[in-house]
């Protein structure tokens, strides 16, 4: 009943926005909101900063960051315009896959600091208004888990089920690999069980058979305890993996789901912390979207938008925007309670796997015309300073971040433009320690060996580039990223109110409209190196101002509702239409 009544105020509210906005005449007197309504989904309009806790800051100098040292700069984060933390996996672990080899699913691990310096965090951040939400991890386990050495020692382990089997090698062994090109197999031999078991990723990573109902009670057990601790949200990991059907028969390049293991946890989140969300790492097709949301928003709060990011970066290599409008559309449907999550650089690699291979290969010659800067067959391993090289083009792009119909997420370091270490492994290039000055290894830690090499060499290293530096110049990165979000704040229309894309006239400027409680935005990118003139129709009366949000100039809308506007190449205006 308490996810029911919020989505009839949405209805409602959304109905009365639309009546709104078409009858602007009428001027007809905003919706409020209710308080608590706002808190309840908070999500709709928050801004999300990615941490990894072991890169971030170190407060004792052991060359890893901890606890003490993030919650020393919550400060910085509240500037800019942070509304909540996603804290990467943090918990006990052999450390084989940075952290998501999880051993211990109530612990911490004790290189990041205590109970208590954990607790502290979630105090000072609640003092500052900043949530906190955290990974979940719970489609596989390390292979050291507790869990999984008992299951393995003896086939009456009660701990056996906990995970999924086959006494003989499956047909499909080695099909449906996360890693293509790195991992073999998704079915290994275990000599001491002897059998096989299943793994989605690594083969130290045994998946959990999420179809027994003692790993769903153990799942729900891992949820109310982080609850109690003052967690605000789960980042769930690789979801259509989580709730896949395995065993030794089945196809995995065609499973069946079991969404009602979403459903579950869902009402059982909110039963115990009414305001905590789900936001889902799953990267589906938009014809597959809807169960993972739900059809009236029961499973997932939210959801990372793969398809819309895959096809952004499509349009920043190739300057051309149809595709991206097009995945936009395609993404629009989900239930009013839901939003997406929108991001530009996450801590994996740019997934390119939904373009086509012409199309991601324009992208990789682009963005990473070197085999190295690639990954998996399918993505590139960098970060967005360096891969898109042009000022002008990282500042569109967050631009385009923060106008976009979703949660914004920004992965740390990417707002001073971090660069990339393509010497690490996999993706630990875009792992690297945050860079705070110019001070011994940018200010993470005074140590003589950090837990990864700090950038130090090249235009990207901390000398140049670091937090300091930019805070004290006006025309930093830094601070157009924390004036585009400040600005965001000022405009609620993109988080809760309707949107459509609008027509330009030019295959490389994009336009979105915004309505909400009789006001409305309009935001246009353009993709071009070039500059580009348009003619947007903004469906409003004539003598309708355009008051432009980056510098407060004003200019009217002519007698048939439109304007013609020139945009300089990598241009983007931000417009309030008022009357």
């Amino acid at each position: 009943m308490k996810h029911i009544l919020p989505l009839l105020f949405v209805t409602l509210l959304v109905s009365c926005q639309t009546k709104t906005s078409e009858n602007e005449s009428k001027k007809t007197p905003p919706v409020p909101l209710a308080t608590d309504f706002i808190e309840e989904l908070w999500y709709k309009n928050a801004l999300v900063y990615s941490v990894d806790v072991e890169v971030f800051k170190d407060s004792n100098n052991d060359g890893v960051g901890d606890f003490k040292g993030l919650t020393q700069s919550l400060d910085y984060l509240k500037t800019l315009g942070v509304d909540a933390i996603w804290l990467a996996p943090f918990q006990p672990t052999p450390n084989k896959d940075d952290g998501y080899d999880v051993a211990d699913f109530y612990g911490i691990d004790q290189r990041l600091g205590t109970n208590q310096d954990f607790d502290e965090l979630i105090k000072q951040a609640s003092q500052r208004s900043i949530r906190v939400m955290m990974d979940l991890v719970t489609n596989h386990t390390s292979d050291q888990h507790p869990w999984f050495k008992q299951a393995r020692q003896q086939k009456n382990s009660p701990y056996r089920s906990w995970y999924v089997w086959s006494k003989e090698r499956p047909k499909k062994w080695d099909t449906g690999m996360v890693f293509p090109g790195v991992q073999k197999a998704v079915w290994t031999y275990d000599k001491q069980a002897g059998e096989y078991y299943y793994h989605r990723f690594y083969d130290f990573q045994p998946d959990l058979n999420m179809q027994n109902p003692a790993v769903q009670r153990e799942m729900r057990k891992i949820v109310k305890y982080w609850l109690d601790k003052g967690i605000a949200g789960f980042r769930v990991d690789a979801v259509p993996f989580l709730i896949e059907v395995a065993n030794p028969d089945f196809d995995p390049d065609k499973p069946e789901h079991q969404f009602d293991i979403i459903t579950q946890l869902h009402q059982y989140i909110q039963w115990h912390k009414r305001d905590a969300i789900l936001l889902g790492e799953a990267n589906v097709d938009p014809k597959e979207q809807e169960p993972f949301f739900g059809k009236d928003g029961e499973n997932m709060q939210t959801m990372f938008n793969f398809f819309a990011n895959q096809h952004l970066f499509y349009a920043l290599a190739s300057g051309e925007t149809k595709l991206l409008r097009k995945a936009l559309h395609d993404t629009k449907d989900i239930p009013p309670t839901a939003q997406w999550a929108h991001f530009l650089r996450n801590h994996d690699e740019i997934d390119l796997g939904r373009l086509s291979d012409e199309e991601r290969d324009k992208v990789y010659k682009r963005f990473g015309p070197d085999s190295t800067m690639q990954l998996y067959d399918r993505g590139i391993r960098r970060r967005l300073a360096p891969m898109l090289g042009d000022r002008r083009l990282v500042e569109l792009a967050y631009s385009m971040l923060f106008s976009l119909p979703g949660m914004p997420v920004i992965r740390y370091g990417e707002e001073i433009g971090m660069g990339d270490d393509l010497k690490l492994e996999e993706r630990l290039s875009v792992r690297t320690p945050m860079q705070w000055s110019s001070a011994t290894n940018g200010g993470f830690s005074n140590a003589p060996k950090t837990v990864r090499p700090v950038i130090s060499q090249g235009p990207y290293g901390y000398t140049s580039i670091n937090v300091a530096a930019q805070r004290a110049d006006s025309a930093s990165l830094l601070n157009k990223v924390t004036q585009l979000a400040r600005l965001r704040k000022q405009c609620p229309e993109i988080g809760w109110g309707n949107w459509e894309l609008v027509d330009t006239g030019s295959q490389h400027v994009l336009a979105i409209r915004y309505d909400w409680q009789g006001r409305s935005l309009l935001m246009v990118h353009n993709f071009s190196p070039e500059p580009q003139q348009c003619q947007i129709s903004t469906q409003l009366k004539a003598q309708t101002q355009l008051v432009n949000l980056l510098d407060n100039s004003q200019r009217q809308v002519g007698k048939d509702g439109a304007y013609t506007t020139q945009l300089p190449g990598y241009g983007y205006t931000w417009y309030r239409l008022q009357k």
